[in-house]
Order: C-alpha cells, then sequence, then structure tokens
C-alpha cells in the first residue's frame, strides 16, 4: 500500500494561518554547518524550516554521531520540547545555508489552541513520523548494513533526487561518518556497503552527493 504524498506542516496551513504563523515568528538565516538547537538543552523555541535542509542528530553512549532525520523546507523542528517541556533529544545542524521561522514555545502552543487546522497539521506531521521511525526500528531489526544503506538511498533519491543523466542525482553533502550513523553502523561497514553498490552499478559516489544509477535494485536490496 502506497503512502499519501507527504505534506509539510507550513504547505499544511490555510493561507490566514500562516500569515498568522509568520507574524508571531523571528526570521533567521544560518549558514551551512550552523547548530539550530543542541541535544539536552532547554527546548525555548520552535522552528519552521522555509529554505534549506538540516540535520537531527544525536551522540550515544560510545561517544559516536547518530544522524535521526534530516528536515527539508517547510517542516517543524523542535516542537516535541514545545510539547512536553523536556529538553532537547536532538542537536539540529545546517547542512546547507537555511532561512527559518523561531516562534517562541509558549506562542507557539496558543497558536496551536486558537487554530485548530494548526492543530491538525502538527498531529498528522507526528503521525507520519511516527510512521517513519517505526519502519527504521524494523528495518535495523530485520536488515544487514548495506540493506540498511539501501534504504537510505532510496530515501535521499525519493526525497532530495533530480533525474539526470541517466540516473538519480542527490545534492546533499552527507559524509560516510553520518551516513553510517543514519544506518547504525560503523564507518567501516558503511564504507563497504558503498563499494559494493559501486561495484554492482547501482550507484555512483562523487564528492557533495551521490548518483543512484538503479534505485529499483537498490529498493529490492533494501527489502
Amino acid at each position: 500500500m502506497t503512502d499519501p504524498p507527504e505534506v509539510r506542516f507550513l504547505e499544511a496551513l490555510a493561507p490566514a494561518e500562516a500569515t498568522a504563523l509568520r507574524a508571531l515568528a523571528g526570521r533567521r538565516r544560518l549558514p551551512a554547518g550552523a547548530a539550530l538547537f543542541h541535544e539536552r538543552e532547554t527546548g525555548r523555541d520552535v522552528i519552521v524550516l522555509v529554505s534549506g535542509r538540516v540535520k537531527l542528530s544525536c551522540v550515544t553512549d560510545e561517544g559516536r554521531e547518530a544522524v535521526l532525520a534530516i528536515r527539508e523546507p517547510g517542516d517543524l523542528i523542535g516542537e516535541m520540547s514545545a510539547l512536553d517541556g523536556a529538553p532537547r533529544l536532538a542537536t539540529a545542524t545546517a547542512l546547507e545555508p537555511v532561512e527559518l521561522l523561531a516562534l517562541p514555545a509558549d506562542a507557539f502552543l496558543a497558536f496551536l489552541q486558537r487554530t485548530p487546522g494548526a492543530a491538525m497539521a502538527m498531529v498528522r506531521t507526528l503521525s507520519r513520523r511516527l510512521r517513519d521511525a517505526d519502519r527504521k526500528r524494523i528495518g535495523f531489526l530485520a536488515q544487514d548494513t548495506v540493506g540498511r544503506v539501501c534504504s537510505r538511498l532510496v530515501e535521499l533519491a525519493e526525497r532530495f533526487g533530480e533525474p539526470r543523466d541517466g540516473g538519480v542525482h542527490v545534492d546533499l553533502a552527507i559524509t560516510q561518518e553520518e551516513l553510517a550513523g543514519w544506518t547504525g553502523s560503523s564507518r567501516e561497514a558503511a564504507v563497504k556497503a558503498l563499494r559494493t553498490l559501486r561495484e554492482l552499478g547501482w550507484i555512483a559516489t562523487r564528492r557533495g552527493g551521490v548518483t543512484v544509477l538503479d534505485v529499483d535494485a537498490l529498493r529490492r536490496r533494501a527489502l
């Protein structure tokens, strides 16, 4: 069964709701590599990403970075701390120059209370993320490293890819260490998996991105 097309939080708001949200927020621009917030700090703001992409990651007990997700324009970031008052679960880092709207947590909650459409948009966002987390958890249990790398490459191709020159180009600078953290594997295992996929002719790697040459083969290997 195919999932419905994904709609970002900002896109799901009615024009008047989006205008009201923007009026409450401060607009910021940050360069690539800048941290929007850090793991374990108090969550004072809720962020709506306007442009650019952001990586969410945490540090494991072994000191390794684990990539949890990549957020895109229109996405909410940091809403969980606003809802439950707990510290941030992850660090948010700009993968490229970003523009964002930042709202104080109490202002965001008040906005949801008086704007049922926005509240439902957030419920759908959280539901979608829970489903995605469940899929990834199943994948970690059922797949080997090559299968998990294939899953993440398919995700990158579907979300960020541009068909070009007989392949799907993904222009997103994710390091081998970040890919390893995203797949719950060591850097050495992730590098070996990428080498295997290159030798099979399914991908081509390059500085600053990857080209998926056979997305169907990756999808089959990910199952």
